[in-house]
């Protein structure tokens, strides 16, 4: 029988190079979809799915993502006494999320190395992985919620969340090779980080969110540097499938890369046509953005 998933870690130690200059001084995390910072969104999942506890693995110069999920005493009182009850308590609500832990990369040594950062908050346990750049929308069935399940159901096998890619982008991708079970999942038999292109087993490229068993820390303590001269989780994972087993598994939901401009975009869209405060005049406006083009 599989531990409970107690632990998510969320990886935000990265340069978010392809935002400058909004990322400069700004964690690239913080920006926001519409008024909410990506990683708020991020950790929001995770709540939603029954995490109880968040690792944010942070760098260098990344402090505002702490002191967002913290309270902000002077703010809130200027706002209480200004009559702005509703705005206090959704202030309030933002720093009662879950727990928050802070851990710090020290050196920027690739995915696996940033998520081998926080097995000591989350000890000998399965982890739930988040990428920040990654977002879901799950409806009432969050994405990591719907790994989580499906982590139980394979008996403390790992699992990661897929999708197909249109062929010619898998080399941007971690991606899979298995055979299809009669539940939808596909049982992992080989895995390729950022494969060449025409080298590719398959179409079916990992996307942010993995549940784990505790297995994956040993084996991050023995992988060696390989793709872009950092420790891959892909290549830890790789252990995983002669072991406790790994499976590939298509979630429900909208997903959004918030790490390219187009899918930062399209994701500030999406979730603000979902709010009935914006979506009339948004799409007023967008029509006659169109037009005009």
């Amino acid at each position: 029988m599989s531990q409970k998933v107690r632990t998510a870690v969320i990886p935000a130690a990265g340069l978010g190079t392809r935002f400058l200059p909004a990322s400069k001084a700004v964690p690239k995390e913080m920006l926001p979809i519409v008024d909410v910072p990506t990683i708020q969104l991020v950790v929001e999942e995770a709540a939603a799915a029954g995490i109880e506890q968040v690792v944010v693995v942070n760098g260098r110069n990344k402090s505002a993502i702490e002191d967002h999920f913290d309270h902000a005493y002077e703010l809130e009182n200027i706002l209480e006494s200004r009559g702005k009850s509703e705005m206090v308590a959704e202030l309030r609500k933002i720093a009662n999320i879950a727990q928050i832990v802070s851990v710090r990369q020290k050196q920027a040594l690739g995915l696996g190395h940033a998520i081998a950062c926080a097995h000591p908050a989350v000890g000998d346990e399965p982890v739930a992985i988040l990428l920040a750049d990654d977002l879901f929308d799950g409806g009432e069935n969050p994405g990591i919620g719907q790994l989580i399940k499906a982590y139980g159901e394979c008996g403390g096998a790992g699992v990661v969340a897929v999708m197909e890619v249109p062929e010619g982008q898998e080399h941007k991708y971690g991606i899979v090779d298995g055979e299809l079970d009669e539940r939808g999942f596909w049982k992992v038999t080989g895995l390729v980080e950022k494969p060449a292109p025409g080298t590719a087993p398959s179409r079916l490229a990992i996307i942010g969110r993995y549940v784990l068993p505790p297995e994956i820390w040993p084996a991050l303590e023995t992988t060696k540097t390989g793709h872009g001269g950092g420790i891959q989780l892909t290549d830890a994972m790789v252990s995983l499938i002669d072991g406790p087993g790994l499976y590939a598994i298509p979630i429900e939901g909208n997903r959004y890369d918030a790490g390219d401009k187009i899918g930062f975009l399209h994701a500030n869209l999406a979730f603000a046509l979902k709010r009935d405060d914006l979506r009339e005049p948004l799409l007023a406006l967008m029509k006659k953005m169109l037009d005009e083009a």
